[in-house]
């Protein structure tokens, strides 16, 4: 709705976790109702729930789902999840049941369309039904059978997006280069530092990078404690079967992400926290009512309104890419994906000397990788240092093919240092992995336009312009294309539609006025001849041009007027000079 406008993302994805917030406390507070809980939490069932979800909305470490506009997807499969679970319990006590049951259904729809994530709601369900309301799988199963086929349905439209996505691009799955045990070790780290942070969340950094554990011996104690917990959570599954339920919820909703399914460009991230964070605040919360009695309450509203401020204050780290990279770049300054985004918002306000050491500094930490190479040599090639930007993109390109990006940058340095042909070669691989990049289709018909090979440049230039109608600029090369040709007549057509969209395009005008002149126009080529010197006083051509108009329509004191603005403006243009003379020979010769 708002373009490229931050507001109005923030705004939805701050109601998407006000919605989650608020299912996350009906959840709670139901659950603490059911005959399973009602003796030990009943009486405390409302605070008790507006604690668990009050802390879980404002933790600091909730805010890269939230904040960070891209990461949209986890929250909104959170708010799905959490609504599966409330619709299901409303179902268990509703008198007419069948409407929650398709609400439930529909919103676990929904979210396994969101994210993988969302895989383990159907299972989830099934546990809670036989936790907290039938007591164990057998009538669970017996009672509810065709609600849970219907829930395990909604596995078919999330295989289906799997596929689809190609194992998102090729950024997860298996056979990716990096084994499963390794990243199940990285995992045994990622998880106890997760952990560590629900209770301490500092410092919080936006970006892990993609460091993988390779050594049990590095994550040995991490590991043994893990372990220790999962042992602890099918323990208790049987004989303390609330907090099984907990600690399967932790596990459970970690699982896509944090176990033996590699996930490459993106090992560790605070945003998979998001509802497994709801599981360790619930234990801690009941566990410190049950220690405590009713005194826990101010402690748990005390600690919201601590967290509330250090969330406001990691809030401003996202004010501008700059803050949120330093940051994190002070953090993980090993991390090269980090050092390049830095270098590349430092590059946007024009602090060039900064964004060169961390660019460079990317590329040294990881030769391998082709991301920091585009942006360095990208960086480079805007600084005009084409000869430099080569050897980076050149990389880019060869450690992943199909970065049409680095393809695009890669074809301008190779026109820029003079290498056409090949510049050239690397426009049409561009375009045939993306045939409606618009930008790349212009560029090339230009460079074609350049190397006088007018006729391929106006059937690229067409290409473009069907892909972008409205363009001025491309009915003006259209236009121009056509005119070089000697197809006058259709050139005037673009041309026109050029002016039309754009009445400021003075080069658009200028070319009109060119091919009216040429086909004897010389009204309508005058009046696009003034308005040009008019937009641009100091365009010369367009007065020496005008000039030869005005003399055509033997307004002969105004071409001369027109000349010498030219001369004006360029005393040694010699075609305004030869002009000025013919006319006063004519004016003369008129005289006698």
């Amino acid at each position: 709705v708002g373009g490229y406008d931050v507001k109005g993302y923030h705004l939805a994805n701050t109601l998407i976790h006000a919605v989650a917030a608020l299912a996350l406390f009906g959840l709670m507070r139901r659950t603490l109702l059911r005959p399973a809980m009602r003796e030990k939490f009943g009486v405390a069932a409302l605070p008790l729930a507006f604690a668990v979800a009050l802390l879980w909305a404002l933790h600091p470490l909730q805010t890269e789902s939230v904040t960070f506009v891209i990461q949209r997807s986890e929250s909104l499969m959170g708010m799905f999840y959490l609504l599966t679970l409330y619709g299901f319990i409303r179902a268990v006590e509703s008198a007419s049941p069948r409407r929650w049951q398709i609400f439930t259904v529909i919103v676990c729809f929904l979210g396994m369309a969101t994210k993988e994530v969302m895989v383990s709601a159907p299972v989830l369900v099934l546990l809670y039904d036989r936790t907290f309301v039938a007591g164990n799988f057998r009538r669970a199963w017996q009672q509810r059978r065709t609600f849970y086929l219907s829930l395990a349905a909604t596995w078919v439209l999330l295989a289906y997006t799997v596929i689809a996505a190609g194992q998102r691009g090729g950024a997860a799955g298996f056979g990716r280069g990096v084994s499963s045990w390794d990243y199940a070790l990285t995992q045994c780290h990622a998880i106890i530092l997760y952990l560590r942070l629900a209770f301490w969340p500092s410092p919080l950094v936006v970006d892990y990078g993609t460091t993988i554990v390779r050594r049990f011996g590095e994550v040995w104690w991490q590991a043994l404690l893990l372990i220790g917990l999962v042992a602890g959570t099918c323990f208790a599954l049987v004989r303390r079967p609330a907090v099984g339920f907990a600690g399967f919820w932790f596990f459970a909703i970690l699982a896509p992400s944090s176990s033996v399914v590699p996930l490459i460009t993106q090992t560790m991230a605070e945003h998979r926290m998001y509802l497994s964070l709801a599981a360790v605040i619930g234990l801690v919360v009941l566990g410190g009512y049950r220690w405590l009695g009713r005194g826990s309450l101010p402690v748990w509203l005390g600690l919201a309104v601590v967290a509330g401020i250090f969330t406001v204050r990691r809030n401003q780290d996202y004010q501008s890419n700059v803050r949120l990279w330093t940051v994190t770049v002070a953090e993980q300054p090993g991390n090269p994906r980090a050092q390049s985004s830095l270098g590349c918002a430092l590059a946007i306000e024009g602090r060039n000397a900064e964004a060169e050491q961390h660019l460079a500094e990317a590329v040294r930490l990881k030769p391998d990788y082709a991301e920091p190479q585009f942006n360095w040599g990208n960086f480079l090639f805007r600084q005009y240092r084409p000869a430099e930007a080569l050897a980076p993109l050149e990389a880019a390109v060869r450690l992943r093919p199909p970065y049409f990006e680095a393809h695009f940058v890669l074809a301008g340095v190779l026109v820029q240092l003079g290498r056409v042909d090949e510049g050239l070669a690397h426009f049409e691989t561009v375009l045939k992995m993306r045939p409606d990049y618009v930008e790349a289709r212009q560029t090339m018909a230009e460079t074609l336009a350049k190397a006088g090979r007018t006729g391929e440049a106006l059937e690229n230039f067409e290409m473009a312009l069907r892909l972008r109608p409205n363009s001025a600029m491309l009915q003006s090369e259209v236009g121009d294309s056509l005119g070089r040709l000697g197809r006058v007549e259709e050139a005037v057509g673009y041309l026109a539609a050029a002016v039309r969209l754009d009445p400021a395009a003075v080069v658009a005008r200028y070319n009109l006025g060119n091919a009216l002149f040429a086909l004897h126009r010389f009204p309508e080529a005058a009046e696009q001849y003034a308005m040009v010197v008019r937009l641009h006083p100091e365009f010369v051509e367009a007065h020496n041009n005008l000039a030869n108009t005005l003399g055509q329509l033997g307004r002969l004191e105004e071409a001369q007027a027109e000349y010498e603005a030219a001369l004006r403006l360029k005393p040694d243009f010699a075609p305004a000079r030869n002009n000025l003379n013919r006319l006063l020979e004519r004016k003369a010769a008129g005289s006698r």
